[in-house]
C-alpha cells in the first residue's frame, strides 16, 4: 500500500513509488538480457513513438486527432514492454474501502500539518 510521507523540507506530501519502479526496471533488464533482439526492438519502437507523441503535443500545427493517435501508439508499445515485466502487475494499488479511507486520512493529516505550519501568522 502507498504510505504518504512528508518531503524532507516539509513543504509537500510524497507518495513513494520508487521500489515499484526499481522492480520494473529490474524486470526490463532481465527481459533484455534474455532476449535482447525482441526487447531492443520494442524499446526502439517505443522511443520512436514517444518522440512522435512529444512532437505532436508540442506542435501547434498538429490536430487533436493526430495527437490522440500518437498517444495510442505510444500506449501500445508501452503495454508491449510492460508485458515483458512481471512486476508490472503490482504497479497499481487496489484499495479496499477501509484502506482508501486510511490513505485519505493520512494524506489529509500531512497536508493539514503543512498548511498549519506555513500559514501561521507571526506573533507580535
Amino acid at each position: 500500500m502507498i504510505t504518504p510521507q512528508l518531503t524532507v523540507d516539509g513543504q509537500a506530501v510524497r507518495l513513494p513509488l520508487g521500489s515499484r519502479v526499481a522492480a520494473l526496471l529490474d524486470d526490463l533488464a532481465l527481459s533484455y538480457a534474455a532476449d535482447p533482439d525482441t526487447v531492443g526492438r520494442l524499446l526502439t519502437a517505443h522511443a520512436a513513438r514517444v518522440l512522435r507523441l512529444d512532437f505532436a503535443v508540442c506542435s501547434e500545427f498538429v490536430s487533436d486527432h493526430v495527437r490522440a493517435m500518437r498517444a495510442a501508439e505510444a500506449d501500445g508499445t508501452r503495454e508491449a514492454l510492460l508485458d515483458e515485466c512481471p512486476s508490472a502487475d503490482r504497479l497499481d494499488d487496489v484499495l479496499t474501502p477501509d484502506d482508501a479511507i486510511t490513505l485519505g486520512t493520512r494524506l489529509t493529516k500531512h497536508a493539514a500539518h503543512i498548511r498549519h505550519r506555513t500559514t501561521r501568522s507571526p506573533r507580535p
